[in-house]
């Protein structure tokens, strides 16, 4: 028989993280949300805000907030892992080192991204530095605030058992917050990644001026490069038009306050990286991931050229307007 869950912990306070040890108060689980800065952990336990990341929303009082990661792993049966990308392989060498015995609890990854330095999903980065525990991973369509104000919200759930899926399908499901489940963690995770990188497109063709038909094709053109390094990763390619492929595309391309979407809007009115990011409080996860994309196209010999302008703009500060020409005068070919 399954272990009942009662205590969770999440690791990573932003916005995202904070959404999601709320909503499991509200479910009445007893939950404990780590960050990594103490002097603002102390400010929310007084204000009961999150007042960087997730402005407005009260966080419970039963939400436990917790500087001290072996004290807030200790007890969990859930930890939920909602730490960007770019800090997660640093953040996990820190549990590893609590000496916390992880092999019974259950690791939940909610994060979106890739590895850029040896080009792997979250997930396998988890199972690289901690070993063989039951693994899962959440993602879909999900902007923070949406959900935080209950908003009526689809997600996805993947793991390689279907049984442990549906064990956290119980957990957080809810009247506002549906749950699907899946086999597919790779698709999953992949989708979640790729479909930032293509925010990043849209947003560029915003900043540039150009109308729907553009983010139409951008959006289209970026859902075929995704399936197709997908596929090249062991996915599967029906994945890439359910929740977490297609739904979580159309969110972050077209929601104004979508960070990534708002990035490369930025790039296309002639700002550079730089400025733009020593302006930001939150983590826009499409301007590393890209790096890895690049990368793992150029691996798997991949035709994937909308990451390739954005890589370029980016990285090469390339001129946006050129980029968008030379992605439409490329040979012509069918669909």
């Amino acid at each position: 028989m399954r272990k009942m869950i009662k205590h969770i912990t999440v690791v990573g306070d932003g916005g995202w993280g904070t959404t999601l040890a709320v909503h499991l108060c509200k479910k009445h689980y007893q939950v404990t949300l780590w960050g990594p800065f103490a002097a603002y952990l102390g400010s929310m336990r007084k204000s009961r805000y999150n007042p960087k990341f997730l402005p407005g929303i009260r966080l419970p009082n039963s939400l436990l907030l917790e500087g001290n990661l072996k004290k807030a792993l200790l007890d969990s049966e859930l930890i939920v892992f909602a730490v960007p990308s770019q800090y997660a392989a640093a953040v996990l060498k820190k549990v590893k080192r609590t000496n916390v015995n992880l092999s019974k609890k259950i690791f939940l990854s909610v994060t979106k991204g890739l590895d850029t330095k040896r080009l792997l999903r979250i997930s396998e980065i988890i199972s690289q530095e901690l070993g063989k525990m039951e693994l899962a991973v959440l993602s879909g369509p999900t902007i923070a605030m949406e959900v935080a104000k209950g908003v009526p919200t689809t997600a996805v759930i993947a793991s390689p058992s279907l049984k442990t899926a549906k064990h956290l399908q119980h957990i957080f499901n809810s009247s506002n917050f549906r749950i699907y489940t899946n086999t597919d963690v790779a698709g999953v995770e992949i989708g979640g990644s790729i479909k930032n990188i293509i925010a990043l497109a849209c947003g560029v063709c915003d900043g540039l001026g150009f109308g729907t038909n553009t983010k139409a094709a951008i959006l289209t053109r970026g859902l075929a490069e995704m399936a197709r390094l997908g596929s090249a990763m062991g996915a599967k390619a029906k994945t890439f038009v359910g929740l977490s492929g297609l739904g979580d595309l159309v969110t972050t391309c077209f929601n104004p306050k979508s960070r990534n979407r708002s990035v490369g809007e930025l790039l296309g009115k002639g700002k550079s990286i730089r400025e733009i990011l020593k302006g930001m409080e939150m983590v826009a996860e499409g301007v590393e991931t890209v790096k890895a994309a690049y990368s793992l196209s150029l691996r798997h010999n991949i035709p994937m050229p909308i990451t390739h302008e954005i890589y370029h703009i980016i990285y090469r500060h390339k001129n946006p307007l050129k980029a968008v020409s030379d992605l439409m005068q490329r040979k012509p070919k069918s669909e």
